[in-house]
C-alpha cells in the first residue's frame, strides 16, 4: 500500500528522470502520513540557496532510490503550485526542510545541508542505508571543533585554511582548484592546505572566533603564530599558489610540480658562469671551490657539483643531452610526484649551466666588438 502510494504520487506529479518526488496540494495528502517517512524540502525558484541546495537534493533522492517505498525524497515549490502547502506548514524561508515520520507528524529539520548530513539524518530516522558514491579522495586536509587547533595552530607547519559551506557556489568554484592546490603541496611537510565545513553548529565556535561571516572565507596561520592572517588574494590556482610560495618559501608551479627556480642556488650560479668561461685548467680549481661550498649550501648543490664533474671528465655536450633526457621523461609524468620533483631541478640547475654559458659567449662578443 505504501509502495502504490508513493508511486500514484509519481503518476500524478509527472514522471521524470529525477528521484525527487513533486508534491502539490493534490498529492501530498497521498504520500505522506501513509506509512512512508519522508524529508520535504520547500522551495521557491526563484532562491539562490535553493538553487545551490538543488544538486545535492538530487543526489540525496539517487542515494535512496533503492528503498522508494522506505523513504521518500520530496519537494514542494512552496511560492508556485503548493504554496498552499508553504501556509499549511508555517513556511516563512526557503529552502525549508521537514521531516515527516510514517504518520505524518512534522518536524523541522536543522542540520547540515550537505549530502554527508543529510543522508545521515535521513538514514537515523529511517532506518535506511543509502548508497552514496564514495567520494574522491582529497588531499585537503579536513577540519572540525576536535582537530582544528592541533592543526592550524601547530607551530611547525604554515597552514591555509578555507571556511566553506555546501551550499556557497562560490566555495564549489574554488573546490575543485584547492583539491589541485592541495595535490600540488603535498610533498611541502609544512605547508598544509586545509578546509572546515564552517556552517556546520559543531563548528560554530571556531567561525565565530575567526569572525567568519561569509563564504568562502580562507585565512592563512603562519609557523609560530597562533594569529589568523586574512587572505584577501584572488581566488585563482596561480594567486594561491604564488601566495603559498611566498609564505612558506615553496617553488611549486601552477598546474603541479616545481616552477623553473626549484633547486636554484645564487652563489652555484655565479660559480656556474665562471666554470663555464674559464679555460680547462682552471675548471679544476673552480670546481674545487664549488666541492667546498656544497658542505653547507644543501642538497641542491650536489646537483651542479655533478654537472661539474661531467663537463670535465666528459665534454660541454653533456648538458645539453642530458636536458633533452630529463625533459623527455618529465613530460611523461609517469613517476612518482617526488621522482618527478628530483627531475625538475636537475633539469632547472642544467638550464642555469646553459644560461650562464649563453651569457657568456654573448659578453665575449660584445667585447670583440
Amino acid at each position: 500500500m505504501k509502495f502504490f502510494s508513493v508511486f500514484a504520487a509519481l503518476l500524478i506529479g509527472g514522471v521524470s528522470a529525477s528521484n525527487v518526488i513533486e508534491l502539490t496540494p493534490e498529492n501530498f495528502d497521498s504520500v505522506i502520513g501513509k506509512g512512508t517517512p519522508a524529508l520535504v524540502e520547500f522551495f521557491a525558484p526563484w532562491c539562490g540557496h535553493c538553487k545551490n541546495l538543488a544538486p545535492i537534493y538530487e543526489q540525496l533522492a539517487d542515494a535512496y532510490a533503492h528503498a522508494k517505498d522506505k523513504v521518500v525524497i520530496a519537494k514542494v515549490d512552496a511560492d508556485g503550485a503548493g504554496k498552499a502547502l508553504g501556509k499549511r506548514f508555517e513556511v516563512t524561508g526557503y529552502p525549508t526542510l521537514k521531516w515527516f515520520d510514517a504518520n505524518g507528524k512534522e518536524s523541522k529539520y536543522e542540520s547540515g545541508r550537505d549530502l554527508e548530513a543529510l543522508s545521515a539524518y535521513v538514514t537515523q530516522h529511517s532506518g535506511v542505508k543509502s548508497r552514496i558514491p564514495a567520494p574522491p579522495p582529497t588531499n585537503v586536509v579536513q577540519l572540525d571543533v576536535h582537530n582544528f587547533d592541533s592543526v592550524a595552530l601547530d607551530s611547525s607547519k604554515n597552514v591555509l585554511v578555507t571556511f566553506t559551506a555546501p551550499w556557497c557556489g562560490h566555495c564549489k568554484n574554488l573546490k575543485p582548484i584547492y583539491e589541485d592546490i592541495a595535490t600540488n603541496f603535498l610533498l611541502e611537510s609544512d605547508c598544509v592546505v586545509a578546509n572546515i565545513q564552517a556552517d556546520d553548529k559543531k563548528n560554530a565556535d571556531i567561525s565565530e572566533k575567526y569572525g567568519v561571516t561569509g563564504f568562502p572565507t580562507i585565512k592563512f596561520f603562519s609557523k609560530g603564530s597562533k594569529e589568523a592572517e586574512d587572505y584577501d588574494g584572488g581566488r585563482t590556482e596561480g594567486d594561491i599558489v604564488k601566495f603559498l610560495n611566498e609564505k612558506c618559501g615553496t617553488k611549486r608551479a601552477v598546474g603541479g610540480g616545481l616552477n623553473d627556480e626549484a633547486g636554484r642556488l645564487a652563489q652555484f650560479d655565479e660559480l656556474a658562469n665562471k666554470f663555464f668561461v674559464a679555460a680547462a685548467d682552471i675548471r679544476q680549481t673552480i670546481y674545487k671551490d664549488a666541492v667546498k661550498l656544497a658542505a653547507s649550501a644543501g642538497v641542491a648543490s650536489k646537483h651542479y657539483i655533478r654537472v661539474m664533474e661531467k663537463v670535465v671528465n666528459s665534454s660541454e655536450a653533456y648538458i645539453e643531452k642530458e636536458l633533452k633526457r630529463l625533459g623527455a621523461i618529465l613530460k611523461k609524468q609517469n613517476l612518482a610526484p617526488s621522482k618527478l620533483d628530483e627531475i625538475k631541478i636537475k633539469i632547472n640547475i642544467l638550464s642555469a649551466f646553459s644560461e650562464k654559458k649563453a651569457d657568456a659567449k654573448v659578453g665575449r662578443a660584445e667585447s670583440e666588438l
